[in-house]
C-alpha cells in the first residue's frame, strides 16, 4: 500500500468517510497536519484557506486545541506547542525501538563523527524515528517524523525487499500520480523525473536483497550520500527498522562510505539486534487519568467554543504507550475513561485517517503517521525557544524583566539564552549571549547549588529552599530571584529569574509575590521541556 501523505489523508477523509467517523475529529486532525506542514505556525485565515473549512469552524478547533495545550495564540497566529508532541511520543513509546536503540545510534554518530538515523517503514515511504545529527555548517536537516519516498532513500530499498506484488502495484500508482514527489514536504521535488526511475529502484531493491545493505548515492539531492543496514526483529527476522550513516561527498564518496563506514555500521547493527533479543518485556507506564472528566468540564466552561468530540478523539491516541502497543477497545475505553461507543468511533475515525491500524486479533495499534501531528517542526526545538512564550507571559504578568540562563562549561559564568523585558524607564536590559559571574547572580547561584561546586553555607541554603535571592550584589539597586529548570532526570540544566529595582519591591515582596509566579512558570517550562525531550535531543542553549 502506498505511503499516504497528509494531503492523501485529507482527501480520503472527504471521500468515502465511514458513517460512524467523527467529523470534528477528522477536521481537527486536518488542522494539526496543515500546521505541521507550514512549520508550526499559520494565521487563522491561512488555516481557513489550507483546510477549506469555514472560519467559524477553524476558530472552534483552534480554541479546543488551545484548551488542550496543543496550540497557542501568538498575536494573530496559531502556533503548535511542545505538548502536542505527546501524541507522537505515544507512538514512539509503544514502538520501543527509540528507547532500546537510540543510545547505540548516538554512540555510532560520535564514533564516526557523522549523522546517524533510524527509520521505519510507513507504507511505501520511510519515516525517521531517531536522528543523531552532527553540528556543522553543512549538516543534515531531516527531523524525527519526516516522511521520505522509499525510492529516493537507502532504507527504502531495504524495506521494499519485503514488499508484496500489491505493494509494488500501489507504489507504481503513487509514482504515476505524483512523479515529482510534491506530496513529500521533507525532500526537494524532482526537477525532471527520469524515465527509468522505477526500474532503477527495482534494481537497487534487488541488490539490497542480495547484499543485505543499501547505498544512497545522491538520490535526494546532490552531495548527500548514505549507507544503510537493516535491524531485524528477533522473533520474525523481518526488518524492524533501518540504521543509516549519512554524510556529504566533501567528506565521503559513496564508495568511501561502503569501505570505511559500512563495517562499523554493521557492528553497531549487530549490537542493536542483540539489544532487541535481550530486552525485558516492557513495563506498562501510567495510563491517562481523568480525561473524560476533563473534557466534560471544559465543555461546560467554554460552551460551543470547545469541541468535545475532537478533544476526546485525540486523547484516545494517548491511551497507547510503552507496554500498551496493541490495545483492544475495552482497554482504550478504560484508559481514557470514555464509553466504549465513544472510544470505538474515535478508533474507527483514526483508522480511516491512517493513524491507527486494526489487527486480526481485534486489537489496535498506532501507525507512524501519528508523527504527522506536529512532531517534525517541534523535534528541532531548543530550551530557549520553548521557554520564550512563558518568559513573555511572566514578564507581562509581573511587569518585571525575566531571563533564562545556563552555566558555562567551566562553571565560572552564566550565559543568558532567552529573556523578556518590561516597560519601565529603569529596567534590566537582557542581551542573549551575554555573560556574568555565576557567584554574583541569582541565576548562577541556583545552578551552582545543584552542581558539584564546593559546598558553602550560601549554596547549602539555596539548595534547601529551592531558590536564590541576590540583593544589590551585582549592581546597586538590583534585586533578583531565580529558580532552577530541571531535565527529565531532575538535574538543573538552566535557571529562570525575575529582576527588579530595590525601590519597587522589598526582599519580602520578592519571596511572597515574585517567587510563586516564578516557580509556576518554571513548572510550565519543565513540562514542555520534558515532553519535547522524551525522544528528541533538546539543546539547552
Amino acid at each position: 500500500m502506498p505511503a499516504m501523505t497528509a494531503v492523501d489523508a485529507d482527501a480520503r477523509a472527504g471521500a468515502g468517510t465511514p458513517v460512524e467517523a467523527v467529523g470534528p475529529l477528522v477536521r481537527g486532525v486536518g488542522v494539526l497536519r496543515r500546521l505541521a506542514e507550514a512549520g508550526g505556525t499559520l494565521s487563522p485565515s491561512a488555516l481557513e484557506r489550507a483546510t477549506g473549512l469555514a472560519r467559524s469552524t477553524v476558530d472552534r478547533i483552534t480554541a479546543t486545541l488551545t484548551r488542550m495545550g496543543y496550540v497557542r495564540l501568538d498575536g494573530r497566529d496559531v502556533v503548535l506547542t511542545p505538548r502536542v508532541m505527546e501524541l507522537g511520543n505515544a507512538y514512539l513509546a509503544a514502538l520501543r525501538l527509540p528507547a532500546l536503540l537510540d543510545a547505540r545510534a548516538d554512540a555510532l554518530a560520535d564514533e564516526l563523527d557523522e549523522s546517524v538515523s533510524l527509520a521505519v517503514a510507513d507504507l511505501d515511504g520511510i519515516r525517521f524515528i531517531h536522528q543523531a545529527t552532527r553540528r556543522r555548517a553543512l549538516s543534515v536537516s531531516f527531523r524525527i517524523g519526516d516522511l521520505l519516498p522509499a525510492e529516493r532513500t537507502a532504507p527504502g530499498a531495504l524495506f521494499a525487499t519485503e514488499w508484496t506484488e500489491a505493494d509494488w502495484t500501489r507504489w507504481r500508482t503513487r509514482r504515476a500520480g505524483d512523479p515529482q514527489d510534491t506530496a513529500f514536504a521533507a525532500v526537494p521535488p524532482r526537477a525532471e523525473p527520469a524515465d527509468d526511475a522505477d526500474s532503477a529502484f527495482a534494481g537497487r531493491v534487488g541488490r539490497a536483497r542480495r547484499d543485505g545493505w543499501a547505498l544512497d548515492d545522491q538520490l535526494i539531492e546532490p552531495g548527500l550520500v548514505a549507507v544503510s543496514v537493516p535491524v531485524r526483529h528477533p522473533g520474525t527476522g523481518s526488518v524492524a527498522c533501518v540504521a543509516s550513516v549519512v554524510s556529504h561527498t566533501s567528506r565521503h564518496s559513496a564508495t568511501g562510505l561502503r569501505t570505511a563506514l559500512l563495517p562499523r555500521l554493521r557492528t553497531a547493527v549487530a549490537a542493536m539486534e542483540a539489544d532487541l533479543r535481550t530486552a525485558p518485556p516492557p513495563e506498562p507506564g501510567p495510563t491517562p487519568a481523568g480525561l473524560a472528566t476533563w473534557t466534560t468540564a471544559s465543555k461546560h466552561e467554554l460552551g460551543r467554543d470547545f469541541v468535545e468530540s475532537l478533544a476526546r478523539g485525540l486523547t484516545v491516541l494517548t491511551a497507547f504507550g510503552e507496554g500498551r502497543s496493541a490495545l483492544p477497545l475495552t482497554e482504550v475505553a478504560r484508559a481514557t475513561g470514555l464509553s466504549r461507543a465513544t472510544a470505538r468511533r474515535a478508533l474507527l475515525t483514526h483508522e480511516h485517517l491512517g493513524l491507527v491500524a486494526a489487527r486480526p486479533d481485534g486489537t489496535f495499534t498506532l501507525t507512524p503517521r501519528v508523527l504527522d501531528l506536529g512532531f517534525p517542526p517541534l523535534s528541532g526545538t531548543t530550551l530557549p525557544r520553548l521557554a520564550e512564550p512563558h518568559l513573555r507571559a511572566l514578564a507581562d504578568r509581573l511587569h518585571e524583566p525575566t531571563a533564562l540562563a545556563v552555566l558555562t562549561r567551566d562553571g565560572e559564568e552564566i550565559q543568558y539564552t532567552a529573556g523578556a523585558g518590561a516597560s519601565h524607564v529603569l529596567t534590566v536590559r537582557i542581551t542573549v549571549g551575554a555573560r556574568l559571574p555565576a557567584t554574583a547572580t541569582s541565576l548562577g547561584r541556583v545552578l551552582l547549588a545543584d552542581t558539584g561546586a564546593p559546598p558553602s553555607p550560601t549554596l547549602t541554603e539555596i539548595r534547601a529552599q529551592g531558590y536564590a535571592l541576590v540583593d544589590e550584589e551585582l549592581e546597586s539597586g538590583l534585586r533578583s530571584i531565580a529558580v532552577p529548570v530541571r531535565d527529565r532526570t531532575g538535574r538543573a540544566v538552566a535557571a529562570l529569574n525575575v529582576a527588579t529595582h530595590a525601590a519597587r519591591r522589598t526582599l519580602e515582596d520578592c519571596v511572597e509575590d515574585l517567587l510563586p509566579a516564578l516557580r509556576a512558570t518554571a513548572d510550565r517550562i519543565q513540562r514542555d521541556f520534558h515532553t519535547a525531550s522524551r525522544f528528541t535531543h533538546v539543546p539547552t542553549s
